[in-house]
């Protein structure tokens, strides 16, 4: 194992061999699924006490969308700060159990409301499902704004690897109207080309957590067909202009399949006069920040992207 990777993100993988389970491409998608919701209470610590959760049911283009609000600790009751979460797992895996930690800092640490919905998922909700019920989910933080008690002008929207995937392309939808005003972008490990061709790929292709089979496995998942691939509501690094999408944090795993295609992306949002504020994580593995249990910079990496939104608000107008 390499000698740069943080003692936390190795004892993880550690356990990862020593289960011995099998690959989510060797079995069912019920069977990842299961693995997968199974493996999560053994990566996350204890869920810190918020201020207020609750589950409500919306309505969507594609139907009724569960979503889980949190309201932070020492959040405003009115006109409070908000951050659409998107959940990761290849657009096959995750629900709003496997990021509730995550989303508990998010609302604690940045004094918000934290709304994450449970998004269609593949290969029973194929591209772009999932992301009409994003677009939905931040039409209905707008417009319940008020009842909701936050400031319709301060939302945000954050994810993790596809949630950080389809938080690009939200931003991307944003810009051009097609979805309601995002102030910042947050992504962690984004997924930005589902061709799946960066040197990362072969660099981290096992033995780091995400696999290049598993991530292929997700990818043809979710796509409808092989266009898809090139679509960039799929693949946002893709997109033909990225000028004028909301200001970005990113955070880079060092040891990750992702993390050249999520530096390709912040670079191009920089050079494009988008302001960037750009954390990579040399030592860490694809999914860290939902491994607070034994990586105790999770929850740091949750603290530079609040620290990086508030930098960035100023430049959201």
């Amino acid at each position: 194992m390499n000698d740069r990777l943080d003692a936390g993100a190795a004892h993880v993988l550690a356990l990862g061999r020593a289960a011995n389970q099998p690959p989510f491409e060797r079995g069912t998608v019920n069977e990842a699924r299961a693995a997968y919701d199974a493996g999560c209470p053994t990566l996350q610590g204890d869920r810190e006490p918020v201020g207020a959760i609750e589950d409500r049911t919306i309505a969507g283009t594609g139907g009724p969308i569960s979503v889980r609000i949190y309201r932070g600790l020492g959040a405003p009751d009115a006109d409070a700060p908000a951050l659409l979460y998107l959940h990761g797992g290849g657009w096959v895996v995750g629900t709003l159990e496997s990021h509730d930690e995550i989303c508990r800092w998010f609302a604690n640490i940045g004094a918000c409301a934290v709304i994450c919905p449970d998004y269609r998922l593949a290969p029973e909700h194929k591209f772009p499902a999932g992301l009409e019920d994003c677009v939905s989910a931040l039409a209905y933080i707008v417009e319940q704004a008020s009842a909701l008690g936050i400031d319709p002008d301060r939302i945000a929207v954050a994810g993790d690897s596809a949630g950080g995937n389809l938080a690009a392309v939200l931003s991307l939808l944003s810009r051009d109207g097609v979805a309601q005003k995002i102030s910042v972008q947050l992504l962690l490990y984004p997924n930005t080309d589902a061709g799946q061709t960066a040197d990362s790929y072969v660099r981290f292709s096992e033995g780091y957590g995400l696999t290049t089979s598993t991530m292929r496995w997700f990818r043809d998942h979710y796509v409808r067909d092989a266009a898809d691939i090139g679509d960039w509501r799929v693949s946002p690094l893709r997109v033909g202009n990225v000028a004028g999408v909301p200001p970005a944090f990113v955070a880079i795993a060092g040891h990750d399949i992702l993390a050249d295609e999520g530096e390709a992306y912040a670079r191009r949002l920089a050079e494009a006069g988008v302001p960037v504020v750009l954390r990579h994580w040399q030592d860490q593995i694809h999914g860290f920040i939902s491994m607070g249990r034994h990586i105790p910079a999770a929850r740091r990496a949750v603290e530079e992207a609040v620290a990086g939104w508030r930098s960035l608000v100023d430049h959201a107008d």
